[in-house]
């Protein structure tokens, strides 16, 4: 008789072998089949809402691993909640205005761009940004995320384009829009100004030089300057020194210079300076008002005092140029100094730079420098590496420039004590976020608006061709969000001045009535922080203001997070988010940005093509997105490993519930074994541990958990202790049937838990299933815990008995690794407990169920004088006592004595009898 025909082995199709990469789109092409996010909203439409507002990325490139972090994060979340009850639609957006996409654009058109009309510009970029949405959008559906792909928002359609003008206009009637000529960030390769959000720091060498300003009423007597910029020199206006530092005046040679005294011995380190005499010491506000001469220009430069003077390097007389810096510029404006800045658009010094016009800034910098040698006000010249600002779209660096710009104050009407109370408001994760906005809210200056670009939503103010005032008026606004609103706003290019103006309107100046239309077009950022009030309070699926979440990169605390709260603070009075999550930046194995010079970049589609898009899924759940993440595909390689045994798990849950009905078969809990009790208690800790973690939003905990269980619970104990009786016993015995109830809870549930992080594999899992109720496992209810399954008592006892099984398991790899036994099951264990409550454990169980628990054939509880010294037993190990049976592989000494099944066990052979 062939005793495997007896056995009661895994029957699945669920095969080892997982073949993501092909079994993916299959699954992707079924949930568009039965239109997966219609079918998951139509059965929660009754539910409490959830919303994750999608912050939008910008649709200009194929997405890379950062793009996938992101949205896989927000996934997780989305599908978390829908499992536990909520209506959560996700609605994914796209950013297509702005800066990213006109570079892009007018890049591949070269030389041909500067001949083109804006209006022609702007429907070349709307073109490839269209293009860019329908590329990212099926790259992000084979991440397995789910969403309304089918009507996402995008910035450019005319609704939205029009409520990011109401909220303008709100923000105009209320005052805190204005116009001046102040300095910006402006970057002279991309010709436009920049707010703090497009700046980026990296390091940037720089001249750095000390100069002398000779005093108008002291003959030879210099104020020294230290400066890293020497081409804002022509701008210089005034030198600020600190109140109450002391400073000197030092005799070297034939000069005096006059600096702080606590930089005396850096200068003259500096200048290579040896003989000096100090004749003077004082304050500096006893400098206050006196006047220098300009070093190469026909003006004065008058000495003032600010408490912005410190004395970590240079000399302590700071140049103050107010048309190039935001300190020197508030300077300027309280001793009514000249705000100059004689430099265009493109870098280049302008008239007012005297000799240095048409020299661009970078080139004019070693000139400037070789001209204060030659006069001798140099005093000394040395390069400095340093953080300096970058434009975000160009990497070049920036300057800070004086220019005609228009304004967001964030003081007016209290706006940024409002923003920072309900910051306040705010959960943040991780908690260090409110520290980080808060600062940036409480420093940064007022937001600069206006861009000198043609792609974008324009800034419908008018220019007034009769007394050349420029203003903003709300009655036009109306008028303009009006057209927009049915038309887009490449209405204002289209269409002629008069068609924006009420009926009879004048200049509220003068009384004029000939207009132009401004050019400059608004800050992206309006854009997007529009969103909550663009999308969220305009569609009827996602009406909840504020919603749950925002969810992004830490970049956006001086982003879309904050850009968000002004405008919902300034418009509503709240913030637009109840809770804000970030995640940290995709770095190397080796802790580096990932950039195509260095050609350490992975694209998603690469870990894709090879492992499949659940492995990138289960990379971005181990990661503690708190902190910056490294990858690389020896990472991801690791998670391969563990996707593996999170499928060994279920393919053997899945093989030996094959006959299982839940509804006919289920033990009841009074009636089963001890040990399934105890699997049973693992499971609902489990699912208490993973539902905590998820409320937390500590996804690498939900991975750390289900790893370790399907590893150590599962397979290593339960499964491996309970494969003899489930594939030996009788099929439908109470013994296997219990047994099958707990493998059946573990396979549901760790379905469940896992349907947010392998989104594919649970699908497939799910198809399997006797009992299914919806047609995707993404609508199944969250497992709920079962407190009566803790038994504190029971946990207590089985601790100790698996802590003397890995003592056991020590012992009988010894003896495998000295050949005197080949499996544990050849072998017969003698026990000898060092304590008597394990020794009462033991002793109440039957001996040949604690030989199962330990894998082998025979246990005996005993005396052990030589033996393996466990920490909770002695162990003796010796040959197991009878023959071998054929059909469990266990050794019986009545093996053998049994006519009609000779090669039996006493156990097998009664099932044999009853199985005939």
């Amino acid at each position: 008789m062939d005793y495997k025909d007896t056995l009661n082995l895994p029957k699945t199709s669920f095969k080892m072998k997982a073949n993501l990469k092909n079994k993916e789109p299959e699954t992707l092409k079924k949930w568009e089949e039965m239109n997966l996010e219609h079918y998951v909203r139509k059965e929660r439409e009754n539910a409490p809402t959830y919303i994750l507002h999608d912050g939008p990325p910008y649709a200009n490139g194929h997405i890379h691993l950062g793009h996938a972090l992101n949205k896989v994060l927000k996934d997780i979340v989305v599908k978390y909640k829908t499992m536990q009850g909520y209506n959560a639609p996700y609605v994914p957006g796209w950013d297509t205005h702005g800066l990213p996409i006109e570079h892009k654009v007018t890049t591949d058109l070269g030389e041909k761009a500067k001949t083109m009309s804006k209006l022609e510009i702007r429907k070349l970029c709307e073109d490839y940004a269209l293009n860019f949405v329908n590329i990212q959008k099926e790259e992000f559906k084979r991440l397995g995320v789910r969403g309304d792909w089918e009507n996402p928002y995008v910035t450019l359609k005319p609704e939205y384009e029009a409520k990011v003008l109401e909220i303008l206009k709100k923000m105009v009637e209320d005052g805190n829009v204005f116009r001046n000529k102040k300095p910006i960030y402006w970057c002279p390769s991309c010709e436009t100004a920049l707010a703090e959000a497009e700046i980026e720091y990296h390091d940037h060498t720089s001249h750095s030089i000390y100069v002398k300003f000779e005093m108008i009423d002291e003959p030879n007597t210099f104020v020294v300057i230290w400066t890293t910029t020497p081409w804002t020199l022509p701008a210089n206006v005034a030198i600020a020194v600190h109140p109450d530092f002391d400073y000197v005046k030092v005799k070297v040679g034939e000069e005096k210079w006059i600096l702080a005294k606590g930089l005396l011995d850096n200068l003259l380190k500096v200048a290579e300076v040896s003989e000096y005499e100090i004749v003077d010491e004082f304050k500096g506000k006893e400098l206050e008002y006196k006047k220098t001469k300009h070093p190469f220009m026909d003006r004065e430069s008058l000495i003032v005092l600010a408490d912005y003077v410190t004395l970590e390097d240079g000399t302590g007389c700071v140049h103050t140029a107010p048309g190039h810096g935001a300190e020197d510029y508030q300077t300027g404006l309280k001793y009514n100094l000249p705000i100059l800045s004689p430099v265009n658009h493109e870098g280049v010094f302008t008239e007012e730079a005297g000799k240095y016009k048409g020299l661009h800034i970078w080139k004019g910098n070693k000139i400037i420098i070789n001209d204060l040698k030659e006069s001798g006000h140099l005093i000394a010249q040395t390069d400095i590496r340093h953080s300096y600002p970058h434009c975000w779209r160009c990497k070049n660096p920036v300057i800070f420039r004086a220019t005609e710009q228009w304004f967001i104050s964030v003081d007016k009407n209290n706006l940024r004590e409002k923003a920072l109370k309900e910051i306040k408001k705010v959960n943040w994760i991780p908690d260090w976020g409110e520290n980080r906005i808060t600062a940036m809210v409480q420093d940064r200056p007022d937001w600069c608006i206006s861009r000198q670009r043609a792609w974008g939503i324009p800034i419908p103010a008018l220019y007034c061709e009769d007394c050349g005032e420029t203003f903003l008026d709300p009655n036009v606004l109306d008028n303009v969000i009006n057209i927009v609103e049915k038309e887009g706003t490449n209405a204002w290019y289209e269409r002629p001045v008069e068609d924006f103006l009420p009926e009879g309107y004048k200049c509220p100046k003068c009384g004029g009535t000939h207009f132009k239309k401004e050019e400059d077009i608004l800050d992206v950022w309006i854009d997007s922080g529009s969103s909550w009030d663009a999308v969220v309070n305009v569609r009827d699926d996602l009406k909840k203001y504020p919603v749950d979440l925002y969810l992004e990169g830490t970049d956006q605390h001086r982003g879309w997070f904050q850009s968000s709260l002004f405008l919902s603070v300034a418009k509503n009075g709240i913030a637009p988010y109840e809770t804000v999550l970030t995640h940290g930046f995709i770095k190397d194995k080796d802790g580096k940005k990932m950039s195509k010079s260095l050609g350490n970049v992975i694209s998603p589609f690469d870990v894709i093509d090879q492992y499949g898009a659940d492995i990138l899924r289960l990379w971005v759940a181990s990661s503690d997105y708190r902190g910056d993440i490294r990858v690389s595909f020896d990472i991801l390689k690791q998670q391969t490993e563990v996707y593996r045994k999170y499928r060994n798990t279920i393919r053997f849950l899945l093989g030996n519930t094959s006959d299982f009905n839940p509804e006919t078969d289920a033990v009841p809990y009074e009636e089963m074994e001890e040990l399934d009790k105890w699997a049973l208690m693992k499971i609902h800790q489990l699912i208490e541990k993973v539902t905590e973690a998820y409320e937390k939003y500590e996804f690498f905990r939900v991975h750390h958990l289900i790893s370790n269980f399907c590893t150590v619970e599962m397979s290593s104990i339960y499964l491996d202790i309970i494969k003899d009786r489930v594939y030996t016993e009788l099929p439908k015995s109470r013994l296997r049937r219990s047994a099958q109830t707990v493998m059946y809870e573990a396979l549901v549930a760790l379905t469940k838990l896992m349907v947010p992080l392998l989104a594919f594999t649970t699908e497939e899992i799910y198809s399997y299933l006797p009992t299914k109720k919806y047609e995707t496992v993404q609508l199944e209810e969250w497992p709920k815990v079962n407190e009566k399954y803790f038994d504190k008592g029971l946990e207590e006892k089985w601790n100790k008995i698996f802590q003397l099984r890995e003592d056991i398991t020590k012992a009988l790899e010894e003896k495998r690794r000295e050949k005197f036994i080949g499996h544990p099951l050849d072998a017969k264990i003698i026990v000898e407990p060092k304590s008597e409550e394990l020794k009462e454990i033991l002793g109440a169980y039957d001996p040949y169920f604690v030989a199962d628990l330990f894998i082998t054939s025979q246990f005996e509880l005993g005396t052990v004088d030589e033996g393996y010294e466990g920490e909770y037993a002695k162990i003796k190990v010796v040959k197991a006592e009878g023959k071998k049976c054929e059909r469990c592989w266990k050794i019986h000494p009545e093996v053998g004595k049994n006519e009609k099944y000779p090669d039996a066990c006493p156990r097998c052979a009664n099932v044999l009898e009853k199985l005939k």
